[in-house]
């Protein structure tokens, strides 16, 4: 899986916020507030006509961040999902239509994916050392052991909230999805009090709706990826005025060097091992942000090549970056490069 920042993902951020505001006036009428969130941040920067108190929207979207990440953090152990983990037994457990929807949605991708992308592949992450970030490489009798725990096809929804698992060891990760999931419900708080022009940030997974003051787009920067120092990449213009998810996945922060080979911390569950391929980064750009960040995580999964023949299908816009030795190499899907809803430079 993907790894963009600590606590609630355990995954690194790959945009580069600071850029992510470009051209502001000493005038700026853009409101902004931020916070700690989900073992990271959120910022979010909004502005209307409309009246609309910064305060009581703030105080929203805390009290909405606070709900979400008891029901969906794996690192606290009284979150709804750490505690359907921590039940030993293969019966129904009561979790929520909520959290149902987000496995159910996680699952649509998994079979996109073909397998790579997958909710339950935590005690893969742990056996090859990446939680500990302690380098240990299994042998392959204990890759084939921790592969009987590994699998959604093992994951059992019902419409009434229900999930259940076949092993009763399993666990469930949704770190890969829900970020994008938050993202998206705090978008909709903002558009509820009437605010149609914002960018909200979690993480460093994000989505922009509307235009900056005086109809300058938003604009993105991605970081390049490679370990170390920040530097800019690319940067996102966004022509459209429709909400538009931007998220984006990176190999570069969480690996091991070993024998020669570098260990990814991306793990492809139909073997059970880190990635073998050259992608280091890929961006979703996409309208629905839940989807945006499973997806950002599956392409990383999957690399450029056969990453790039789903998204073709599919019609998705992503972006994959590549490395070769010191070459950074950049691919974009058929729907990006045809798309004039953004630009990039």
């Amino acid at each position: 899986m993907s790894a963009k920042f600590s606590s609630f993902t355990g995954r690194c951020a790959a945009v580069f916020l600071p850029l992510v505001l470009l051209s502001c006036t000493p005038a700026d009428p853009i409101q902004r507030f931020s916070g700690p969130a989900q073992g990271s941040t959120y910022n979010i920067s909004y502005w209307t006509d409309s009246q609309v108190k910064a305060a009581d929207l703030q105080q929203q979207v805390v009290k909405e961040l606070e709900r979400i990440d008891l029901a969906m953090s794996n690192y606290r152990p009284d979150s709804v999902i750490e505690q359907f983990n921590a039940a030993q037994h293969t019966n129904l457990q009561t979790v929520g239509a909520e959290l149902v929807g987000l496995v159910e949605d996680a699952r649509t991708v998994t079979k996109a994916s073909h397998g790579c992308y997958d909710l339950t592949v935590k005690p893969l992450f742990e056996l090859w050392g990446f939680k500990a970030d302690k380098f240990n490489q299994p042998t392959p009798a204990q890759i084939s052991e921790t592969m009987q725990w590994v699998g959604m096809d093992k994951i059992t929804t019902t419409t009434g909230g229900e999930m259940s698992k076949t092993i009763a060891q399993m666990r469930v990760d949704v770190s890969s999805i829900a970020q994008g999931y938050t993202v998206r419900k705090l978008a909709a708080l903002l558009e509820q009090a009437g605010v149609t022009n914002y960018l909200v940030e979690v993480g460093g997974e994000l989505q922009v709706r509307g235009k900056k003051p005086e109809g300058q787009p938003w604009k993105v920067a991605i970081e390049k990826p490679l370990p170390g120092e920040q530097h800019l990449q690319k940067i996102i213009t966004v022509n459209q005025d429709e909400p538009l998810a931007i998220m984006t996945s990176g190999t570069y922060r969480h690996y091991f060097d070993a024998d020669g080979q570098r260990f990814s911390h991306v793990l492809d569950a139909r073997a059970g091992a880190p990635v073998r391929h050259n992608t280091v980064s890929t961006t979703v750009l996409i309208d629905n942000a839940t989807f945006g960040d499973a997806w950002s995580t599956a392409f990383l999964c999957l690399g450029s090549v056969a990453g790039l023949k789903v998204a073709d299908e599919l019609g998705l816009k992503v972006l994959f970056i590549d490395q070769h030795g010191d070459e950074l190499v950049e691919k974009s899907s058929q729907a990006l490069a045809k798309s004039k809803d953004v630009s990039l430079q």
